[in-house]
């Protein structure tokens, strides 16, 4: 069974939750919502926030909440310089992405980086994506599924 919606462009967006196939936008915005955790220049970052998370956008994890664009882009400097800049993790993750409608699904993983447990899963969490009529983030909920060890 595959999903389908339309961009703002009307361009057909699809995918498979049986196969995790997706095409089109909704890659691109799994990609860029994957790659945004990694981005070490802080006005890289922003720029990437701003076109990933729309004008009032919201993001959910662990009983938090960020809302707007500037929260957002402090939010995502915290994790980055918490987790990815000292290099002991890597973000990584959306094989597993499932679109329906304006709700996109997948997984985001923080993989060790270095050591002996190179390559294993330090943490993960299920992302839901609620996008709005521009393709861009309007709402973004993580749900822990693997907690850091502590």
């Amino acid at each position: 069974m595959t999903n389908s919606t339309k961009n703002t462009t009307g361009n057909l967006i699809t995918g498979s939750p049986a196969t995790g196939n997706l095409t089109g936008q909704i890659q691109t915005v799994v990609d860029r919502y994957l790659a945004v955790w990694s981005l070490g220049d802080p006005a890289d970052r922003a720029k990437a926030v701003e076109e990933l998370w729309a004008d009032r956008g919201i993001e959910y994890i662990e009983g938090r909440q960020y809302f707007g664009r500037t929260a957002l882009v402090a939010r995502v400097a915290e994790a980055y310089e918490a987790f990815v800049a000292n290099a002991a993790y890597t973000a990584v993750g959306g094989e597993d992405a499932a679109v329906h409608g304006g709700l996109v699904t997948f997984t985001i993983r923080l993989d060790h980086a270095q050591g002996p447990d190179t390559g294993e899963t330090a943490w993960s969490a299920r992302v839901f994506l609620v996008l709005d009529e521009d393709g861009r983030v309007r709402e973004d909920y993580q749900l822990t599924v693997q907690p850091l060890a502590a």
